[in-house]
């Protein structure tokens, strides 16, 4: 069975900051709205919590030493955690890899799949992590 370190304090922080602020816009408004709209009200709700965050952070991928440009992050909190929302029927494999692809590019421990197209949140909350 493989081990792993724990997560840090400072990035389990800002992962309950940030699924804190998802839950508000859940309960705001609800399913239905494009992934655009959820994206600017948690950004919104992030600010007003005085949560750092970057939107459409731009990221270079790794590949045999050399960096490909062009890949962007939905949201980075607090420089530790991936956050990836999603507004679809139903969240498929290839939306998992993505954010773990995410994870393996940054170097990051931490991120979240965020499915706000559900009834009720925790249905379409998927974390990640890797060592």
């Amino acid at each position: 069975m493989a081990r792993y370190d724990p997560i840090p304090p400072e990035a389990e922080r800002w992962g309950k900051a940030l699924l804190d602020a998802a839950y508000e816009v859940h309960t705001v408004l609800g399913p239905g709205f494009l992934e655009r709209i959820y994206e600017d009200a948690l950004c919104y709700e992030l600010a007003l919590r005085q949560v750092p965050f970057e939107r459409q952070k731009a990221i270079a991928v790794p590949y045999k030493g050399y960096w490909i440009e062009g890949q962007r992050l939905d949201l980075l909190v607090g420089g530790l955690v991936v956050a990836e929302s999603k507004a679809v029927d139903e969240i498929h494999p290839v939306h998992q890899a993505q954010l773990m692809s995410y994870l393996k590019a940054t170097g990051l421990r931490l991120g979240f799949l965020i499915n706000f197209s559900v009834l009720h949140l925790r249905d379409g909350i998927h974390c990640g992590f890797k060592n």
